[in-house]
């Protein structure tokens, strides 16, 4: 399938063009992330937004370049993004560890009141997508699992549980809007 026709079948829906644009992508992508982010679970993570942001993203895509080139430069801009907030967590909680217990304290009412106000949507977003979507979700986000050890508490092969939290942040992001 070439890639305007794998595009289209994707801004139309159609999830046999999802699974081909994955599958075919996928292997080069991780390759390509892996040789800028050494670790393996990192490097996933990477993966996985620059599919998310690609998917966004695919509305904008001229056909200028291939679309492969498209999605590598998708990818560098997560892999800086990545590296952008290492960096920042770093300097700041190895320079001031007490820093998030002081800034938790100065949260005013209405911090407090976004925080509220954004959990709440995120609750009502969990609530609209799928029993296994919320389960996977909440093994990677909240027990803070990596992908393996999702595929083995759900046993299911790794490339199953790549693929279903995939689905599911994807799930996500459309609820959510």
């Amino acid at each position: 399938m070439k890639d305007k026709a794998l595009v289209e079948g994707i801004l139309k829906g159609d999830e046999t063009s999802l699974r081909q644009f994955y599958t075919l992508y996928k292997p080069r992508l991780t390759s390509y992330i892996k040789r800028k982010i050494s670790n393996p679970e990192d490097a996933e993570e990477v993966l996985q937004d620059t599919f998310i942001a690609t998917l966004d993203a695919l509305r904008d895509f001229t056909y200028q370049s291939s679309l492969y080139t498209y999605i590598c430069s998708i990818a560098n801009h997560k892999t800086i993004d990545f590296y952008r907030k290492k960096k920042l967590k770093n300097i700041v909680f190895s320079q001031a560890p007490e820093i998030e217990s002081l800034v938790a304290t100065l949260t005013g009412p209405e911090e407090k009141l976004d925080e509220e106000l954004l959990k709440t949507k995120i609750h009502d977003t969990f609530q609209k997508i799928s029993p296994r979507y919320r389960k996977i979700l909440t093994l990677k986000y909240i027990h803070g699992y990596s992908v393996v050890e999702i595929a083995q508490k759900l046993s299911i092969s790794f490339k199953s549980a790549e693929s279903q939290l995939f689905r599911a942040r994807r799930a996500f992001i459309l609820a959510y809007s």
